[in-house]
């Protein structure tokens, strides 16, 4: 009953694909480069200061983290990708593999989750955390992925980000040995161009 809802609401998004050229171009571009914005977001914190640098690590050990659990699920639970059924339009190219849960989604969306925890970064955190399901939302109207491994990919970003948050203390250490290193060689490099 719920792969029939899975594949019924999957029909009702990618039913929009193939009829529009401006709005599969628009489709395609989320689905392959919507990530990229939270990408985008933790270079920004990196270069906006210390306490963001810190911020924007936690961020990244979220990202990491629920691709690391994306990983760990592939590995006990394979679910084919609506192409591989002959189930919908394809508009974006893919190697036939497991469809949940969304690697692209679950990145976002850690990003976007752990951006909540903090104050500086609330406000852009439901910015990602909107994009993230816009991205994850392409990436099944161009038959890539069901709606239920978008699903998947939120709840896996929200675990990884509430261990993050968890364990924030511990990982401060990890921080501050990460941005010893980091200044330790800036320093290095402005010494040598001042040779």
């Amino acid at each position: 009953m719920i792969e029939q809802l899975n594949i019924r609401v999957f029909r009702a998004i990618n039913f929009f694909a193939g009829h529009n050229a401006y709005l599969d171009k628009l489709g395609i571009a989320a689905a392959k480069y919507l990530f990229t914005v939270p990408i985008v977001f933790l270079i920004y914190l990196w270069l906006k200061g210390k306490e963001y640098k810190n911020i924007a690590l936690f961020l990244g050990y979220a990202a990491i983290l629920g691709i690391l659990l994306n990983f760990f699920t592939t590995l006990f639970y394979f679910h084919p990708r609506p192409f591989m059924e002959n189930i919908g339009k394809l508009l974006v190219n893919h190697a036939p593999e497991t469809s949940f849960p969304s690697d692209h989604t679950t990145f976002m969306l850690a990003i976007a989750f752990m951006s909540l925890y903090f104050r500086q970064t609330r406000k852009m955190g439901i910015g990602l955390f909107l994009l993230g399901i816009w991205g994850g939302t392409a990436r099944v109207f161009c038959g890539l992925h069901f709606p239920l491994d978008i699903l998947g990919s939120v709840f896996i970003a929200m675990i990884s980000s509430y261990i993050v948050f968890l364990a924030k203390g511990r990982l401060r250490k990890v921080n501050k040995l990460i941005l010893g290193i980091y200044f330790a060689l800036s320093r290095f490099f402005v010494i040598l161009k001042k040779r």
